[in-house]
């Protein structure tokens, strides 16, 4: 009988210590556009690149998390994160007050502007106050979409939605729509890396300095967002932050 409950004893103590190394082994579900570049996107070989992904990777390394991507779109990357689908997003998120009501934000990762893209030979836009009237692109969650939505009694604005970036982007290049709003860094690399040559920067930095926040659900997954805030200051101390930037800008 001894023997007995020694062995359901050794039993129950394998089974702990399988569900602790499972436990341990947990991988975080962070999501990402992946249609964002130099922040996150496919390179030609279908490997997933960019200043975000190298940013996480380097931090979970040094923090000793994992991780699995997943690739959303970015309006739908805010109710994932509240209805608990994913734990995390790095996805160009911009810290607005409306999104630090349901979510928690890392320390600023990246400092952005927002700006108006129009058609290189569209120049009747060169002012915030030249869009009015107008017909807006607008990609669906986006810190645009907030801007647009707030002023559209002010300039008058038709507001047409979309929810891919490259669907907003062919709407302008067809005359579909007047103009779309894209943070700075991210067309400013598309147009000098000849990807959008057919687009200008109309206004620039025209709604605040935005910056960009690892998020997770308000209340829910401190422990990651406190890992990452340790691994962002340990590589930005130690020259590796501004290495990544260098990489794709």
């Amino acid at each position: 009988m001894k023997f007995v409950k020694n062995l359901m004893l050794c039993a129950a103590l394998a089974v702990g210590l399988v569900s602790a190394a499972q436990a341990e082994e947990k991988a975080y579900k962070i999501a990402i556009d992946a249609s964002y570049p130099p922040f996150s996107y496919k390179n030609p070989q279908g490997k997933f690149v960019g200043i975000e992904i190298d940013l996480l990777d380097e931090i979970a390394k040094r923090q000793n998390f994992k991780y699995e991507l997943v690739v959303m779109n970015f309006d739908g990357v805010i109710p994932g994160i509240v209805s608990g689908q994913i734990d995390g997003a790095i996805d160009g998120i911009n810290m607005s007050d409306e999104r630090k009501k349901i979510v928690d934000f890392s320390d600023p990762y990246f400092k952005s502007g927002l700006c108006i893209v129009t058609r290189k030979d569209d120049l009747r836009i060169n002012k915030i106050e030249d869009i009015k009237d107008t017909k807006p692109g607008i990609k669906k969650g986006t810190y645009g979409m907030e801007f647009a939505e707030k002023n559209k009694d002010k300039y008058n604005l038709k507001l047409q939605y979309f929810t891919m970036t490259s669907d907003v982007v062919q709407a302008v290049k067809s005359k579909a729509v007047d103009f779309y709003m894209e943070d700075f860094p991210v067309i400013s690399y598309a147009i000098k890396a000849g990807l959008e040559n057919d687009l200008r920067i109309a206004v620039e930095d025209m709604y605040g300095s935005p910056t960009y926040g690892f998020a997770v659900k308000k209340g829910k997954n401190q422990e990651l967002l406190k890992k990452f805030n340790e691994g962002l200051k340990e590589v930005k101390a130690d020259g590796t932050y501004e290495k990544i930037l260098n990489k794709y800008i």
